[in-house]
């Protein structure tokens, strides 16, 4: 099963240099909130609403294959956030971990929008 990563390309692009990605959500790291902040597709535009809206920075999403997160003993737990389920991941993620990265933005009205979708990712 894949799950979602929203994050900046500035991060993930220091997350390749150091062999880990540690932030948890924008202006968070792992070890401040304790997991990373995940998305299942469905979720994953109104979280980038939420979380991003305003920001100017480049945008990428980390398509994650949590059997592979699973494999390397790093658990991914299903939590409450608001009512719904928001996979949550407690540890640091691997860049093996991640098998597609989309370029996203924001549209001109503020829609979150991603470059192409994710059923054309590698899974």
């Amino acid at each position: 099963m894949t799950i979602l990563h929203l994050s900046t390309q500035s991060d993930w692009d220091a997350a390749l240099e150091s062999a880990e990605y540690r932030t948890s959500t924008r202006g968070a790291t792992l070890d401040q909130v304790g997991y990373i902040h995940a998305s299942y597709p469905e979720q994953l535009a109104e979280v980038a609403e939420f979380v991003y809206a305003g920001t100017d920075a480049a945008l990428c999403v980390l398509v994650i294959d949590e059997r592979r997160v699973a494999a390397a003993g790093v658990r991914v737990v299903d939590e409450d956030g608001d009512g719904r389920l928001y996979p949550h991941i407690y540890g640091a993620l691997r860049p093996e971990f991640v098998i597609d990265v989309i370029p996203a933005a924001f549209d001109d009205r503020g829609a979150f929008v991603m470059a192409r979708p994710l059923y054309g990712s590698a899974q």
